[in-house]
């Protein structure tokens, strides 16, 4: 005879049984159980699709004009996620070991600055791609030539759309 206090246990170890020869019989039937739902894989490709963005590292002098301008325009791409920085010790922010880490890519406007950070960051830099822009340092932040060169070439090297 059971007490009350014997039943929920009772009624668990029936659910596990059950549960458990469900789960055995899906496996010979080569069956997912329990099923996911279609919002349940939605959110996993959504999830998935979120890691799958592609860290870009801008690097300027003085993280001033150049670099937060690429680092604004390519922000809300869907396909990347974006940072800048600057080489020089004046800069607004200067590139650091965890920029450096948290990249995918890293675009530089010109040879001085991937020299720069090579010098300074060379085992980081192993496995990273930098490429060099040929941008020039004759603009302001957001001008409109700029955002035009930056739009020109960034998609083609990055493969985006």
């Amino acid at each position: 005879m059971t007490t009350k206090d014997d039943w929920p246990r009772e009624k668990r170890w029936k659910d596990l049984y059950i549960r458990s020869t469900k789960v055995a019989r899906a496996e010979q039937l080569g069956l997912d159980y329990p099923r996911t739902t279609a919002k349940q894989l939605v959110q996993k490709e959504e999830t998935a699709r979120s890691t799958e963005r592609l860290k870009v590292l801008f690097v300027c002098s003085r993280n001033q004009w150049r670099s937060p301008t690429a680092e604004q325009l390519w922000r809300k791409h869907p396909q990347l996620l974006t940072r800048s920085g600057g080489t020089s010790p004046n800069a607004r922010h200067t590139v650091s070991v965890e920029d450096i880490r948290w990249s995918d890519v890293i675009l530089v406007m010109e040879e001085k600055h991937k020299s720069r950070l090579t010098a300074e960051f060379t085992r980081l830099l192993d496995g990273k791609t930098v490429h060099v822009l040929d941008i020039p340092d004759d603009y302001k932040f957001m001008d409109k030539e700029l955002i035009e060169m930056l739009e020109q070439c960034v998609p083609s090297i990055l493969g985006i759309e």
